[in-house]
């Protein structure tokens, strides 16, 4: 059975259980998660195996996001979800209208409206940084054992960093992963979070530094967009003494990512090799231009 088999299987499987109709299912697209489109605009979410906590607390998320106000990706409501079918957990969310990037400047008052929140009286965690990283290094097949073995020991260093955080703002809920394509412009004028499973309680700074990653790492936006984020947010996470560490955690997330996809789909080899070379400093200093990875 192929894996697009294997997993509408598992859509039809969940939508029985729903009592939504899996007929005409279209694939969207297949990444960390497998999206589906069904009729009546409602996109369904299947998680790799063993996410179905994490995909619990991200429709639990979802739905105190939209209590609050704050403009989300909203979970179909009266379905019990997530459901969980041969170890991986399906959702159900509604489409949203045609939508981009947002900008630095939208991705900087979303997140400040999100982390001025009130904590939320479920528990959701604490932030994480390396979750799933070790996993991500072992699928990282197309690379060396040797670059492997020095990608474990770097995580440990940075794990070790992270302990040694200076203070900095204090701890709020946090998107967990707010890049430039997690806060979308929608066409009818709204600015929406997209893709919420780790949010979870921790040092705002990373949700900022996703940003200053995207200027100074990857050079996906101006040196001007990066000050109209942190002028708009109202702090610039550049110059606080913790941000290279979680610069460099960040950067290596992008790595582990990269090296688990060319596993799955050796046409991103190249782009894995890449990536891990600019870390360990055979490309010369930032700005390094990384090709997007599904």
């Amino acid at each position: 059975m192929s894996d697009e088999d294997d997993t509408l299987a598992v859509l039809q499987a969940a939508c029985l259980r729903a009592g939504l109709d899996p007929e005409g299912a279209q694939l969207v697209r297949r990444g960390e998660n497998v999206i589906y489109r069904l009729h009546g605009r409602i996109i369904a979410r299947i998680a790799r195996r063993g996410q179905a906590a994490a995909a619990d607390r991200e429709v639990r998320i979802a739905r105190w996001l939209e209590a609050h106000d704050v403009a989300a990706v909203r979970a179909l409501p009266d379905v019990a979800q997530p459901i969980e079918v041969d170890g991986r957990a399906v959702t159900w969310w509604h489409e949203l209208p045609p939508h981009r990037h947002g900008t630095a400047l939208q991705v900087a008052d979303q997140l400040r409206r999100l982390h001025n929140l009130p904590l939320p009286d479920f528990d959701i965690g604490r932030l994480d940084p390396f979750v799933r990283l070790a996993e991500r290094i072992d699928r990282a097949t197309t690379l060396t054992d040797a670059d492997r073995r020095w990608m474990r020991e770097h995580l440990a260093e940075l794990q070790a960093s992270y302990q040694k955080l200076p203070p900095g703002l204090p701890h709020s809920v946090v998107h967990g992963d707010a890049w430039i394509g997690n806060v979308v412009a929608t066409d009818d004028g709204q600015v929406v979070f997209l893709d919420l499973e780790r949010c979870s309680i921790g040092p705002p700074e990373w949700d900022l530094v996703s940003t200053a990653v995207k200027a100074f790492t990857l050079g996906g936006i101006s040196v001007d967009d990066y000050d109209q984020f942190a002028n708009s947010y109202g702090h610039d996470v550049t110059q606080w003494a913790g941000f290279e560490t979680l610069r460099d955690i960040r950067e290596f997330r992008l790595v582990c990512m990269a090296g688990q996809v060319a596993g799955e789909n050796p046409a991103r080899a190249e782009e894995a090799a890449l990536r891990l070379a600019c870390l360990r400093g055979e490309y010369g200093p930032r700005p390094w231009h990384w090709t997007a990875v599904p």
